[in-house]
C-alpha cells in the first residue's frame, strides 16, 4: 500500500527468495518494488549492520517514474482456449514440462502436477458444467465477510484470491481443472465449494486438505471407512487432486519461482479428501456441518490446516485395546491404571510429546471406536475435549520461551500478553501461558476403519471462516 501510495518501500528477504519476491510484487501491483538480501547464516546484529545503511538509502530516495508503475500481471494460464487441434496432440501439449534453474534444471509440469491429466476439451467441460446450475462466467467470490492474520478482513463478494500469484477465476476455470483432475460432474459442487476456500491454495504454500460432512459424501460414493487415506476411490482422489490442480493453473504456483516451500508436504502432495462418519458419530457429538454453524442434511467443506506432519497416537492399537479393556501393558502402567478396567483418557497418555513439533490446536481424525469410548468415559460432547485439550497445554513461561514459534507470535517478546494485559517481559517466570488461544482451535473428525489408530493432524483446522457450503454450489 506504501509503494502504491508513491512512499518508497523495501523488502528485505532472504536470497533464494528472489524470484518469489519478484512474483509477489508482480502479482500485488508494484512490480518493481525494491529489495534487500539478508543471510541465512550471518549473526543476526551482523546482519542487520550489513544491510541497514543500504536500507535508509532506498527509504529515502525518490522513487522512479520505473518504479511508480504498477499493474498486475494475469499471465497465460487466465486464456480460456490453450491449444487447438487432435486429442493426441493435445494430451503431448498439456504434459509439457519446464527446466528450472533454481531447482537445478528439474522438470516441473507447465499445466498438471506430475501425473497424467485428462485433456479438457470443450465437450468434456460442458458435460462437467452440468454438475452446477452456476453460470460458466460467474466470478468465485466470498459469500461472506472473512477475518483473515494482521486485521486484514475479506469483503462478502470480493473475488476469491488463488494464491501464489492472487489470481481470481471463474465457475469455468474451476470445472477446467476438475476435468483434468479426473472427477465427474456430481463432484463439481464439491470442487467449486473448495475454490471458495482458495482452492487448497492458502498462503501459497499449499497444504490445505478437505474434509467433506454431510448427505453429499454418500450421495457421491465417498469412503469414510477403512483404507479411506489410501488408493481406489474415485470421488476421493479426484477431488483432492483438482486442489493441486487449482493450486498451479489458478494460483500460478511454480516450485522454486513463485512457491518457497522448502520440500513440500508429502501429506497433501496429490490432494487430500476425505469424508467424514456421520452415521456414527457417539451420542451428543456434532457432525462437522452443525459444529460449524450449519444444518444436519446440509453438505460442507472444511478446509483442514494439514501441516507437513501426520502422527499417530504414538501406540499401537493392541496397546490401546490392553489399556481399555483390563488396564494392562505399557500405556496402563505410564497412566497409573494397571490392574483397573474399564475405559480410560488415552490423551493423557499421549499429552507430554503433543505440543513437542508446533503448537496451537491440532485435527484428530478418530475412528468411532476410539470416538465412542472418549463419549463414554465421560467427554459428552466434541466441545468437552477441546476444554480438556486447552487446560492441559498450559506450561510455565520459562518452558513457553524454549519454544520457537512464539518468538513471532509475541513480536519478539515485545508485545502485550493478552490475558493478563501485561507486557510479555513483565511477566515472572512461573506465569502460565497455554499453548493454544482456544479450546476451540482444535477439530475433531470421526472417520476411518476399525482398527483403534488415531490420526493427529499437525495444522489446525477449528476455524468457522473454513468450512464452505456445497450444497449452494449445486
Amino acid at each position: 500500500m506504501l509503494e502504491k501510495a508513491g512512499i518508497p518501500t523495501v523488502v528485505v528477504d532472504l536470497e533464494d527468495q528472489d524470484s518469489l519476491v519478484k512474483n509477489e510484487a508482480l502479482a500485488y501491483g508494484v512490480p518493481n518494488i525494491r529489495f534487500l538480501h539478508a543471510s541465512r547464516t550471518i549473526a543476526g546484529p551482523v546482519d542487520v549492520e550489513a544491510f541497514i545503511d543500504p536500507m535508509v538509502k532506498e527509504l529515502t530516495r525518490p522513487l522512479t517514474d520505473k518504479e511508480k508503475e504498477t499493474g498486475r500481471w494475469e499471465g497465460p494460464q487466465q486464456q480460456r482456449v490453450l491449444f487447438e487441434g487432435t486429442l493426441e496432440e493435445a494430451e503431448a501439449f498439456y504434459q509439457q514440462v519446464e527446466k528450472i534453474p533454481s531447482l537445478r534444471n528439474a522438470l516441473i509440469s507447465i499445466y498438471g502436477d506430475g501425473l497424467p491429466i485428462t485433456v479438457p476439451t470443450e465437450e468434456r467441460v460442458q458435460e462437467m458444467l452440468t454438475g452446477t446450475s452456476h453460470k460458466p462466467d460467474e466470478l468465485i467470490v466470498h459469500l461472506t465477510d472473512v477475518p483473515r492474520n494482521w486485521g486484514v478482513t475479506l469483503k462478502k463478494g470480493d473475488p476469491v484470491e488463488f494464491m501464489p500469484m492472487a489470481w481470481s477465476a471463474t465457475v469455468e476455470k474451476v470445472a477446467i481443472n476438475a476435468v483434468m483432475a479426473g472427477c465427474r460432474p456430481e463432484h463439481l459442487p464439491v470442487v467449486l465449494a473448495m475454490a471458495a476456500s482458495g482452492g487448497g491454495t492458502g498462503d501459497g504454500r499449499g497444504g490445505s486438505g478437505f474434509c467433506i460432512s454431510g448427505p453429499i459424501a454418500k450421495e457421491i460414493g465417498m469412503n469414510y471407512g477403512i483404507g479411506m487415506f489410501g488408493p481406489g476411490n474415485l470421488p476421493s482422489k479426484t477431488i483432492g487432486r483438482a486442489a493441486d490442480l487449482m493450486w498451479r493453473n489458478l494460483g500460478g504456483s511454480i516450485p522454486g519461482v513463485s512457491s518457497m516451500v522448502s520440500n513440500g508436504n508429502i501429506v497433501t502432495n496429490g490432494g487430500v479428501c476425505f469424508a467424514e462418519n456421520a452415521d456414527d458419530l457417539p451420542t451428543g457429538w456434532k457432525g462437522l456441518n452443525e459444529e460449524y454453524g450449519f444444518k444436519k442434511d446440509e453438505s460442507i467443506v472444511l478446509a483442514t490446516r494439514v501441516g507437513p506432519y501426520v502422527r499417530t497416537g504414538n501406540f499401537p492399537n493392541g496397546g490401546y485395546r490392553a489399556l481399555q479393556k483390563s488396564g494392562h501393558g505399557g500405556m496402563a502402567r505410564r497412566l497409573g491404571v494397571k490392574g483397573q478396567p474399564g475405559l480410560h483418557n488415552w490423551l493423557e497418555y499421549i499429552l507430554p510429546g503433543l505440543w513437542a513439533a508446533s503448537q496451537g490446536g491440532f485435527t484428530f481424525v478418530l475412528p468411532v471406536l476410539m470416538a465412542r469410548d472418549m463419549q463414554a468415559y465421560g467427554f459428552e460432547s466434541k466441545d468437552a475435549v477441546y476444554e480438556w485439550l486447552y487446560e492441559h497445554s498450559f506450561e510455565p513461561l520459562k518452558e513457553y520461551m524454549l519454544r520457537a514459534g512464539p518468538d513471532l507470535t509475541t513480536n519478539g517478546w515485545l508485545g502485550v500478553e493478552k490475558t493478563s494485559g501485561k507486557h510479555w517481559r513483565e511477566l515472572p517466570e512461573d506465569y502460565m501461558v497455554p499453548l493454544m488461544d482456544s479450546p476451540f482451535e482444535n477439530c475433531i473428525i470421526v472417520a476411518g476403519g476399525e482398527e483403534e489408530t488415531p490420526l493427529i493432524l499437525s495444522g489446525r483446522s477449528a476455524d468457522p471462516n473454513l468450512a464452505f457450503s456445497i450444497d449452494y454450489w449445486r
